[in-house]
């Protein structure tokens, strides 16, 4: 299947990316802890999620303005939030089917399930959503935003982490 990169943007954008080399990097990866059976497990989603009445919604707007720029900062999502709970804005995602389903981009239920199954230790008491898309050098990520949120998961007593991509 065909992904159109572009399609939550305009068309005039698509030059500026594409002319921008590959980023060839090594894949992160660390150990875990302890063994999946005795682990506590949160989820990071990058489809934009927050809070609607207690969190404020991604900056859309200055990407709209600066289509190379996204918004580095991070929202706390507790292991308790349900579908009617949420909102979610995106520039490049279709957030529709995820404030139907929020295990498509948070896969909160599919987790708890895991917990009442014996599949891991437990789940964590909060999950973290950040949006995907982010300036190609990361500087804010690698200085503030990335350090904020492992620190976060350390308070929590997290031993793994489960990337759930937009």
């Amino acid at each position: 299947m065909a992904v159109d990169d572009f399609a939550y943007l305009p068309r005039s954008f698509a030059p500026a990316y594409e002319a921008l080399p590959p980023l060839d990097e090594p894949p992160v990866w660390a150990e875990p802890r302890r063994p999946r059976q005795e682990a506590t497990v949160a989820a990071l989603s990058s489809a934009g999620i927050y809070l609607p009445g207690s969190q404020p919604p991604f900056d859309t707007e200055r990407e709209r303005r600066e289509p190379t720029w996204g918004d580095p900062s991070w929202r706390r999502i507790p292991a308790t939030v349900d579908e009617g709970d949420v909102g979610a804005v995106h520039l490049h995602i279709n957030t529709e089917p995820l404030l139907e389903d929020l295990d498509v981009a948070l896969p909160v239920r599919t987790l708890r399930l895991l917990e009442a199954e014996g599949g891991i230790g437990r789940v964590s008491d909060a999950h973290v959503s950040v949006m995907g898309y982010q300036e190609r050098s990361c500087s804010m990520w690698r200085s503030e935003t990335g350090p904020a949120i492992a620190r976060f998961l350390g308070e929590l007593g997290v031993d793994v982490l489960l990337l759930a991509p937009a």
